[in-house]
């Protein structure tokens, strides 16, 4: 029985014995299962967010969280929350907001809101949860300085957060497959040139390259250019560990038996490339380029935050947290804080699942 099962494992595909590890590694798929939960919020945020990301009402600026109730005793069963009674200071004008347990707002699955189009192009106005009554406060995560609704706009949010990260990864797997490719198969100048350009892109401290090529980027550019530029000045950084790997790659296996077989063969060079050195190290590849969608996000929530990465009227988490720099805002209001929590969670998810890759991909174990 044991020699059968042998016998399949070796005649297993690669990638169905990378999945065979990886599915006995708990951490990675507990956050896999997180990362697809985000992609999909993510894919249909203006579905499950209560409301639009610009929807605000600002009676209701730095309104406190509101929690989901079942059950109470004088009405029974359904779903709801309770109101706020307000309260302003005489002397600074300040308006504080409390949640009053004695009035009740009903809330329904798949209730009409704020219309706008799903991915862009359907019209809509359903929503997965929000109030019965269309004006009525509701506000799970609180309530920002402009009396917008923090859990849907971090629901906005994720999309462009999470896609930079994937474009910027996506850029760089070309750039880092070309360069390195490049780099370890042919040799000599070109291979030299390469790694010189990339040593002085790694000797440059991130942060302040960082900064120093969003500072170009024109302000009077709108949402969309300054989206795409962050893409790349986040994708011409990041391509260099890359190219390295593949570099190394390529230069241990040049001279291997079935790389020399194939170029006896009269096989051209593009060919080999890509349908012979590439797939032998693809998994290794796959598991690094997991690995570097956090730190895409990161970036982009940095430049953000600091102001030099993308702005408001655009939503991503990193624009977000720029409520957060006010110490003031955060004493009030600490539910500004949780597009950081979204962030934490999504790229301890993400390591969780490039660690497990990279385990199961490692032809050692």
């Amino acid at each position: 029985m044991n020699s059968a099962i042998a016998e399949r494992a070796g005649d297993a595909a690669q990638w169905r014995l990378v999945w065979r590890r990886f599915r006995k590694h708990r951490l990675a798929m507990g956050g896999a299962a997180v990362v697809v939960a985000v992609y999909v919020v993510a894919v249909l945020a203006e579905f499950l967010a209560p409301t639009t990301s610009g929807a605000q009402d600002e009676q209701y600026a730095y309104a406190p969280p509101q929690r989901l109730h079942v059950y109470d005793e004088q009405h029974g069963f359904g779903l709801h929350v309770h109101g706020y009674t307000s309260r302003q200071d005489p002397e600074t004008f300040e308006r504080t907001f409390t949640v009053d347990s004695g009035s009740r707002i009903p809330v329904g699955f798949f209730v009409r809101g704020e219309s706008y189009k799903l991915w862009g192009v359907i019209p809509w106005d359903r929503h997965l949860i929000g109030p019965v009554e269309r004006d009525a406060p509701f506000y799970l995560w609180g309530a920002d300085r402009a009396g917008r609704d923090v859990l849907s706009r971090i629901i906005h949010g994720s999309r462009v957060s999470l896609s930079i990260g994937l474009v910027g990864v996506a850029v760089s797997f070309v750039l880092g497959l070309l360069f390195g490719g490049v780099s370890g198969f042919y040799g000599g100048m070109p291979d030299s040139l390469i790694q010189r350009v990339i040593e002085f892109l790694i000797a440059v401290p991130t942060l302040p390259l960082w900064l120093s090529l969003s500072a170009a980027v024109p302000s009077d550019w709108g949402p969309l250019m300054r989206y795409f530029a962050i893409t790349v000045i986040l994708s011409v950084i990041g391509w260099t560990g890359l190219a390295r790997v593949v570099r190394g790659r390529f230069l241990s296996l040049r001279e291997e038996d079935f790389v020399v077989a194939a170029r006896l063969d009269g096989c051209r060079k593009g060919r080999i490339i890509f349908r012979h050195m590439v797939p032998s190290f693809a998994s290794h590849m796959i598991a690094s380029l997991t690995l570097a969608v956090p730190g895409m996000i990161l970036g982009e929530t940095a430049l953000s935050f600091l102001g030099l990465g993308l702005q408001s009227p655009a939503v991503s988490w990193g624009v977000l947290l720029q409520d957060a720099q006010n110490v003031r805002a955060i004493e009030t209001a600490p539910w500004l804080m949780m597009p950081g929590a979204a962030i934490f969670v999504t790229v301890l998810a993400m390591n969780f699942v490039g660690d497990g890759l990279r385990d199961a991909a490692d032809p050692y174990r």
